[in-house]
C-alpha cells in the first residue's frame, strides 16, 4: 500500500504506550494525543513545497522560505479527534479548522454524519485527524465528504488502525495516511485489541 505511511519514532511510541495504560488521567490522555499529532504531522509535511517570504531580520531585510499555512485545513473528527487538532495547530498556526462529528452506531457499526461545518476546502491541502481506524467507517465517511469539496490533497492522521481498517481506507489511492501502530485484532463489537479504549470517552471524562 503505497499511500499508506507507518511512523516508526520513539517518541510516538512512547506517548502511545502511555496512553495505553486505562487509568492515565483524561488531561494527559489528551496531551499524549497532542504529541503524538504533531510527530505525523511534521512526517506528512516534511517535504512539502515552500515559498518564499520577506522578513525584516535583525541586520538586513531578506527571503526566506516558508510554508503557505492558509493552504491547510485541519478537520478533526469529533470528539476524539481535537486533542489531535491543537496539536497541529500549535505546528499549523493560521490553518484553517473545519469539524465533521461522525458517530458509530454500537449495533449496525455503521456511520452517521450528526454534524458538520467546513470552510471553503477547493485547492486545500486538507489534513484529518482521527486516533482509530477500527472498523475505517467514519474515516470513510469523513474522506467521502471532504472529496466532493474538491481539495488538491488529503492527508490523514492516525495514532492507532486495525488491519481491516487499514485494508478497507486504502482504497483512496489519492488520500495519504500516516499511522503510529497497527494493533491484531478487531473484535465483534468493532474495537480495536489491546488499542486504547474509546478515544472520545477517555479524553473528554465521559466513560
Amino acid at each position: 500500500m503505497e499511500n499508506v505511511f507507518f511512523i516508526d519514532n520513539s517518541i510516538l511510541q512512547n506517548s502511545l504506550t502511555k496512553i495505553r495504560d486505562k487509568n492515565l488521567k483524561p488531561s494527559l490522555v489528551r496531551k499524549h494525543l497532542s504529541v503524538i499529532g504533531k510527530i505525523l504531522l511534521i512526517e506528512a509535511l516534511k517535504n512539502e513545497t515552500l515559498e518564499l517570504k520577506q522578513v525584516e531580520t535583525w541586520f538586513t531585510m531578506d527571503n526566506f522560505p516558508v510554508m503557505n499555512e492558509d493552504d491547510y485545513v485541519i478537520v478533526p473528527i469529533l470528539r476524539a479527534g481535537l486533542p489531535m487538532m491543537e496539536g497541529c495547530l500549535e505546528i499549523l498556526e493560521d490553518a484553517k479548522v473545519g469539524f465533521l462529528a461522525i458517530k458509530r452506531d454500537e449495533e449496525t457499526l455503521e456511520s452517521k454524519v450528526y454534524y458538520e461545518r467546513l470552510p471553503d476546502l477547493k485547492d486545500k491541502t486538507v489534513i484529518i485527524t482521527d486516533p482509530m481506524v477500527a472498523t475505517g467507517g467514519s474515516l470513510i465517511k469523513a474522506i467521502e465528504i471532504i472529496k466532493s469539496r474538491n481539495p488538491k490533497k488529503i492527508i490523514s492522521l492516525n495514532v492507532i488502525a486495525s488491519k481491516e481498517g487499514i485494508k478497507k481506507v486504502s482504497k483512496f489511492k489519492d488520500v495519504l495516511f500516516y499511522i503510529g501502530a497497527v494493533d491484531p485484532i478487531l473484535n465483534d463489537k468493532g474495537y480495536i485489541v489491546p488499542g486504547i479504549g474509546d478515544a472520545g470517552d477517555r479524553c473528554f471524562n465521559t466513560l
